[in-house]
């Protein structure tokens, strides 16, 4: 019979290396994770920043000015915001990119900063997938397309007629061909085959007041901003880009009614420099979404346009944001848009 006494003593030897191989492993990150959870406990011990790429007063910086108001009560220190617009927000996403990863600067974000520029642009000073982490979702910002409220124009098959009737001369305001509202007109414009002349604007809100003004047929324009230029009745709202009506403009028909699969809504997330401690990460997901949950704090959002969606951990976050980069590489494509 052969002597099994020195294999079983060398498996045991093996199995011991491997046992003291893992305490010191679990050793020597113990400190690390000390200081991970001091460093979670102790946040925030100084303002927070909301790097945004809109200027102050916009659909996006009002929303952010509304959460917060809440987390600054929450968090025991001042969120303010850092408004740095313009470059089709690349301004604003490369400043936030570029900014150091404390737990102090976040970006208040929207769809064209972390999705749709990466299908524009040829190259950029900033990674969207690389340079930032996810960290909550405030939800869904519907645009529209609306008229002035002395138009003829009283819905939207009357703006299709009138542009399909005088070809190049109705024209469609937007922020230009590479930006959100841009497309969703190029889009319209593809599917209704209606030839509008599609103006471009540097800016949202001077499309906007030219579209009071009558300096052009229609706009489109997020609800966020317009919202309450409509409650003023200032503008009319002849359509909504989303697959179904809007809670709360229940009145305005989607043009999935006219176009079966128009769906082009864009949203607000908050994400955070990549290397962020993944404590702070956590921390501010569960205290943003208790902000976003409050049912004050939602009626104030809705208020001013989008329709929050509260709950999202930050791995659900980082999975919609992976989705939205696989359906506008599609409608990219689809509309013809190449990247410059």
């Amino acid at each position: 019979m052969k002597n099994l006494a020195a294999p079983l003593t060398a498996m045991t030897s093996a199995l011991t290396r491997r046992k003291l191989l893992k305490a010191a492993t679990t050793l020597a990150a113990f400190p690390t994770l000390l200081a991970s959870t001091a460093q979670a406990q102790a946040w925030p011990d100084k303002p927070i920043r909301f790097v945004l790429s809109q200027p102050a007063g916009s659909g996006p910086d009002n929303v952010a000015r509304i959460i917060a108001e809440r987390l600054t009560k929450s968090l025991g220190q001042a969120v303010v915001m850092d408004n740095k617009p313009g470059g089709q927000n690349v301004i604003g996403a490369q400043a936030a990119a570029r900014a150091a990863a404390d737990g102090n600067t976040f970006y208040f974000a929207t769809t064209a900063a972390l999705v749709t520029n990466a299908y524009l642009f040829k190259s950029m000073p900033y990674d969207p997938q690389k340079d930032f982490v996810p960290v909550g979702f405030v939800g869904k910002s519907p645009f529209a397309v609306l008229v002035r409220t002395e138009s003829p124009v009283q819905n939207l098959q009357d703006l299709l007629t009138r542009a399909k009737a005088n070809a190049g001369k109705v024209s469609l305001g937007n922020e230009g061909p590479r930006t959100f509202s841009g497309m969703i007109a190029r889009f319209l414009n593809a599917r209704s085959k209606a030839e509008f002349n599609l103006a471009s604007y540097a800016s949202v809100s001077v499309a906007v007041q030219d579209a009071i003004g009558g300096h052009i047929d229609a706009v489109v324009a997020d609800i966020a901003s317009t919202a309450q230029l409509v409650r003023q009745g200032r503008l009319r709202m002849i359509a909504v880009t989303t697959a179904s009506r809007v809670p709360g403009w229940e009145q305005v028909p989607a043009l999935a009614e006219t176009f079966p699969g128009f769906d082009m809504s864009g949203w607000f997330a908050l994400v955070a420099p990549t290397g962020t401690p993944k404590p702070v990460i956590e921390r501010m997901n569960r205290e943003f979404n208790a902000a976003t949950a409050d049912r004050e704090i939602a009626a104030k959002i809705t208020a001013a346009g989008p329709l929050p969606e509260s709950g999202m951990s930050p791995d659900q976050v980082g999975a919609f944001l992976k989705s939205e980069h696989q359906r506008w590489a599609q409608i990219t494509k689809e509309i013809g848009v190449l990247p410059e």
